[in-house]
């Protein structure tokens, strides 16, 4: 008979260790319920005498679950895998728990392995799969969960499972597009403050040299950009530290819940980029919507769960206000009304045409992927003008350190006299 080394919590809150048989997990952890204790790790003994250390928990105690793999990150595309090939077994009928360990032992990633292992001890252990997946939000998503959730709630997990692998194949291509999209302003960002910085330390100090040597007052703008470079000269370290600073501080304040609100409404009102967000929150809006009504979620379990892939914490408060409206008996398409940032009144319209004729599911999507192609298309135009303003802006910097460079030079004749 196997046997488990444990720690658990005792009635009076002490830590307690100790060794017992049993038939396996599941038997071993209704021994220590019967002991009184609450499991906090579990693990099985090999014959060597070592321990295989493994997460235990109930579901009544999802607080005390330990992980020892929680650093390591599964990739995209591994949960991706991972969860269409969950969705393929258990709509061909394999209970969920064998479907878990064919999914773990042919896992070629470490990190997976051990992530898909966890969620089946987890599962075994009597946790419902949405739980064991809460319990590693670096992997699972909240809205993953959710939806994982509500595919349990109603009974068509594998279908549920089959709409999340769809959803993200469609939401990692559209990321894409945007990073790709945002590389070539990146390259030339880069590129701007690599040449301000060569300019500042080896370019400007050789002019100085010559405006030492000459009497007379320098132009305004010369002064600057002289001063400018013996700052970053002589104390471009102290710089950097207080650029760092000022960048932790500031990231500080974009984490806290006052700075993220405060910087998602300025983004939501800037007029470029504004409307891109919008849009982009409402593809996501009504792929997920219109996923879960296909896969059978009701409409306002399948709109909680929704809201949460928006993103935008101030468009997610304006949706739940919306959804409110919904519980209390009102349609769709009227209380999302006053999420106009969100919904443009020919949107709305086709959802509520799309609610009387019964095809709301249909109709989301169907929205979603229109949007998506204007997303792509508006996203082409704005880093179509986001090119030559960086472009402008680089040659504004640098045509600035030039002509404070020439100007002292064209009255040289001048200072000599």
């Amino acid at each position: 008979m196997p046997t488990f080394s444990y720690k658990a919590l005792q009635a009076d809150g002490k830590m307690a260790e100790g060794v017992l048989e049993a038939a396996g997990r599941p038997d071993a952890l209704r021994q220590m319920e019967t002991l009184g204790l609450r499991p906090v790790n579990l693990a099985e003994k090999n014959a060597a005498g070592k321990t295989g250390s493994a997460p235990a928990g109930t579901p009544g105690n999802l607080g005390n679950v330990s992980f020892k793999f929680e650093s390591k990150k599964v990739s995209a595309k591994e949960l991706e895998n991972f969860t269409r090939l969950l969705s393929s077994l258990l709509a061909a009928g394999v209970p969920l728990s064998r479907a878990l360990v064919i999914l773990y032992k042919e896992s070629s990633s470490p990190a997976a392995q051990a992530k898909w292992k966890q969620v089946h001890d987890l599962v075994v252990d009597g946790m419902s799969l949405a739980n064991a997946m809460a319990q590693s939000p670096d992997t699972f998503p909240r809205v993953y969960v959710a939806m994982v959730e509500a595919g349990e709630a109603g009974g068509f997990l594998d279908v549920v499972l089959a709409q999340i692998a769809d959803f993200q194949t469609r939401e990692k291509e559209l990321k894409s597009k945007v990073l790709t999209a945002m590389i070539y302003p990146c390259i030339l960002l880069f590129l701007a403050l690599v040449v301000l910085t060569v300019l500042l330390v080896f370019f400007i100090p050789k002019f100085q040299k010559v405006f030492a040597s000459v009497h007379g007052s320098l132009p305004l703008i010369t002064q600057l950009v002289i001063g400018l470079s013996h700052l970053v000269r002589s104390y471009g370290v102290f710089v950097a530290l207080g650029i760092g600073a000022a960048g932790f501080l500031v990231r500080a304040w974009f984490v806290s819940e006052k700075g993220k609100r405060s910087w998602e409404g300025i983004v939501l009102k800037s007029p470029l980029v504004g409307p891109l967000i919008a849009q982009f929150a409402m593809a996501r809006f009504c792929r997920m919507l219109g996923t879960l009504l296909s896969a059978g979620v009701p409409l306002v379990q399948g709109l909680n769960v929704s809201r949460r892939s928006i993103g935008n914490q101030i468009l997610v408060d304006a949706v739940g206000q919306s959804i409110e409206r919904v519980q209390q008996g009102g349609r769709l398409g009227q209380s999302l009304g006053d999420c106009k940032a969100l919904f443009s009144g020919a949107v709305l319209e086709m959802i509520s045409v799309a609610e009387e004729s019964g095809k709301l599911d249909v109709e989301l999507i169907r929205v979603a992927s229109v949007t998506e192609v204007d997303l792509d298309r508006n996203l082409k135009t704005a880093v179509a003008f986001a090119e030559p303003l960086m472009l402008f802006l680089i040659a504004g910097f640098i045509g600035v350190i030039f002509i404070s460079m020439l100007l002292p030079v064209f009255s040289l004749q001048d200072y000599i006299k």
